[in-house]
């Protein structure tokens, strides 16, 4: 069984989003707690759903999962560590600064880079000895998707060695002093990521192309830093049971095609592959499903009908409504893996066939836009935000503006704050704002990054108006008028992308009321890769048709405006392909008979 190689102190499950690290990894701590063992399971990804999984309400501190002795859970909170994080450093200083000046060191520490750094410091409380981890014989990251934990796993040593290189005694989170008391802990986390006795990093995969290719982009960065204890575990493997169904036999073959494929990085790994279950994985029952050798077990549903039609619109029906005003951004979100990038290549294909100037462009780190558009059309032109590029162009403008007539003291601490890890934060959200603003000649489509980290780029308008007074740099139109552009509903169209399974589904339901917070009202919901309108009649795909159409049923009560796209063969992956399929076919229903 895939799990009982699995024992070591630390386990961190990381991986492109939608891949099943929540569920692997609880079905992981349920398995060792069951050997007799104490377990934490916590996770850090700003957009959790581990206690949505598990069934139980979770918080920072560990708590009980009460129907499994020896298991406890946490949900590391990024905003109540911040908000934790700024009170302890500027504590002492009350009573002995004047107002004005508190509010300063206040102001320094409200960026996203505070809200990272301070989540980050909970996380390494549990990797690097801390009396909590001390309790447990083994914690188990379920961490967030994979930009991100390889941006958090690089922290120790990108942190350290602004604190090593700092001699001003600032930074971007302010007093140093605040970084400087946590160095010994940064580096002991490292360290304890590296010693392959204690620690062991699941990268966790789907059989398809895209998401084994960004395990093996993430296996490589990690052996990099040194991070080389690692396993592959490829979930959600299928094999069809009804020779005759051509849906359940091109999964198959999708699967196997990829597998037979897999990245050079990964070829190494000690591999174990995970069954595809009929069911969602949601409660401690679907958990301990993961666990059987045998999925038949966990039973199919035959016989059944859909209780009432689906939505049967489909992309085409969506580009013709956002294309009726001739220009303006469309932004696809959602968690991670949904298919955003897919979405967003298909629909600015489907703009530049209709003849409109289209920039398709990507804010997400670990960017596959570029694999997905194929051969564009003429008249579309892809891009993408390049953190390194934009972090040279940032700083290059603030040292031109803000360093004239300043003598070489002041130009080295200048230069010193530039090299601080938030200054990337600030240049891509300038790179936004300045893709949004072209929205005004031509159409532009945003793939977004995931979730938790749209929504933080979303809310970084005031961080960066500040940071903008902080180093005397300009403030472009671009950044002046794209709050108003978000929230302008004839000029940015934001698509909610989802998948027809409960995390996915409520996680989309939270972004839209998180964009409806902050003035911006969703144009539509795609429901992507839907068995229930693909006529599939495979026992187990029907089985997992079935409870689709519950959740789809949610989606319509929450997005009056939804398509519902099949599952297809090149869904996911080509959004050229996706396009080709749609024009032959569109829908072909869902009856069961």
């Amino acid at each position: 069984m895939w799990v009982k190689a699995l024992d070591s102190k630390y386990l961190f499950f990381t991986g492109k989003g939608g891949v099943g690290k929540t569920s692997l990894s609880c079905a992981t701590a349920l398995y060792l707690a069951s050997l007799g063992r104490t377990v934490l399971i916590v996770s850090t990804d700003p957009a959790s759903n581990l206690d949505e999984v598990l069934g139980v309400p979770l918080a920072p501190e560990p708590r009980p999962v009460g129907a499994v002795p020896g298991l406890f859970a946490a949900n590391l909170d990024p905003d109540a560590a911040a908000s934790a994080y700024r009170e302890k450093a500027v504590a002492p200083y009350r009573g002995l600064l004047p107002e004005a000046v508190l509010r300063g060191i206040e102001e320094q520490f409200s960026g996203a880079c505070t809200t990272e750094i301070a989540a980050f410091d909970e996380f390494t409380k549990l990797l690097a000895g801390h009396d909590v981890a001390a309790r447990f014989d083994h914690i188990v990251f379920d961490t967030a998707p994979t930009g991100h934990t390889l941006r958090m796993l690089n922290l120790p040593g990108a942190w350290s060695g602004f604190i090593d290189a700092n001699t001003s005694g600032t930074s971007c989170l302010g007093p140093l002093a605040a970084l400087k008391g946590q160095e010994a802990l940064y580096r002991s986390s490292l360290e304890t990521l590296k010693d392959g006795s204690r620690t062991s990093v699941v990268l966790v995969a789907r059989p398809d192309a895209a998401s084994l290719k960004e395990a093996g982009r993430a296996s490589a960065e990690m052996r990099e830093i040194g991070i080389g204890n690692q396993r592959l575990l490829v979930n959600g493997v299928f094999t069809a049971t009804d020779p005759n169904d051509a849906v359940a036999r091109a999964l198959e073959a999708r699967g196997r095609h990829a597998l037979d494929g897999m990245p050079r990085a990964l070829q190494g790994l000690a591999t174990e592959q995970v069954p595809l279950l009929p069911q969602t994985v949601i409660g401690l029952t679907a958990i301990r499903c993961l666990l059987l050798t045998d999925v038949s077990d966990s039973g199919t549903l035959t016989g059944l009908r859909l209780l009432e039609p689906i939505n049967e619109d489909t992309l085409e029906d969506l580009a013709a409504e956002v294309a009726l005003d001739g220009h303006g951004v469309v932004m696809t979100m959602g968690k991670g893996g949904v298919g955003k990038t897919t979405i967003a290549a298909a629909l600015a294909i489907r703009l530049a066939e209709m003849g409109h100037r289209v920039l398709l462009t990507t804010t997400d780190p670990a960017a596959h836009v570029l694999d997905a558009v194929g051969d564009a059309p003429a008249n579309l032109e892809v891009q993408r935000i390049d953190p390194e590029a934009e972090v040279e162009n940032y700083r290059a403008e603030v040292m031109a503006k803000a360093g004239l007539g300043v003598d070489a003291e002041g130009l080295a601490v200048l230069e010193e704050d530039l090299r601080s890890p938030c200054t990337e934060e600030i240049a891509v959200f300038r790179a936004f704002a300045e893709a949004v603003h072209q929205g005004k000649d031509c159409f532009v489509v945003l793939d977004t990054a995931p979730t938790g980290h749209t929504v933080l780029l979303l809310d970084a308008a005031q961080a960066y108006h500040r940071e903008v007074l902080r180093t005397q740099a300009e403030m472009p139109e671009s950044v002046v008028e794209l709050l108003p552009r978000l929230r302008d509903p004839r000029f940015t169209k934001v698509l909610v992308v989802t998948l027809p399974e409960p995390t996915p589904v409520h996680e989309a339901a939270r972004l839209q009321e998180d964009l409806r917070r902050a003035g911006i009202e969703p144009f539509a919901w795609v429901v992507n890769q839907s068995f229930a309108v693909s006529g599939t009649q495979d026992p187990l795909l029907w089985t997992k048709a079935v409870q689709e159409a519950v959740l789809i049923r949610e989606v319509s009560a929450l997005a009056p405006l939804h398509i519902v796209l099949p599952w297809r063969e090149s869904c996911g992956e080509n959004a050229e392909a996706l396009h080709a399929d749609e024009r032959r076919g569109a829908h072909l229903g869902a009856v069961r008979r």
